[in-house]
């Protein structure tokens, strides 16, 4: 069995995890070298709160002891739906995690009725993005930079 083929738990996060799941949040941000200045512009943005976690929509992969490996936050709109958040801890990269939340996201928005899926994605992120089947179609702003753009994806929930 290889690495993806690994079956990894999925659950609805908890609101007693807002604080540990902002963490993985920002380690797995910070994995992509940003350095302390970009980080303190982005923590506002990237926080989880105890209210998005009641709000429902956020799953969280867990490892055998039920702690967090990664999170993912969709929201469905008619046809389309947007991965608000998708992020692995660094030290669960490679293990499984991202492709099951991804597929956990999908499925969610096909659920949903959505036959399309976006992702504003991290430009360190962009090649985990294609190899789950989306493309980058443009750029947009970041929700944090001023100024800042960032790869626009899409991926087809038809096929």
């Amino acid at each position: 069995m290889t690495r993806e083929d690994r079956s990894v738990p999925i659950r609805p996060a908890r609101p007693e995890e807002a604080e540990a799941l902002s963490a993985l949040v920002l380690r797995s941000k910070a994995h992509w070298g940003y350095d302390a200045a970009f980080m303190a512009q982005v923590v506002d943005v990237l926080r989880v709160t105890p209210e998005m976690i009641r709000a429902g929509g956020i799953a969280v992969a867990v490892d055998p002891d039920d702690r967090p490996l990664g999170m993912v936050s969709v929201s469905v709109s008619g046809a389309e739906a947007e991965v608000e958040l998708l992020f692995v801890d660094p030290a669960a990269m490679g293990q499984g995690a991202g492709r099951t939340l991804w597929r956990h996201a999908a499925d969610a928005a096909r659920r949903g009725g959505a036959t399309a899926l976006w992702i504003l994605a991290d430009p360190g992120a962009e090649p985990f993005y294609r190899a789950m089947g989306a493309e980058t179609v443009g750029r947009a702003p970041s929700d944090a930079i001023p100024g800042r753009t960032l790869p626009r994806m899409r991926a087809d929930l038809t096929v």
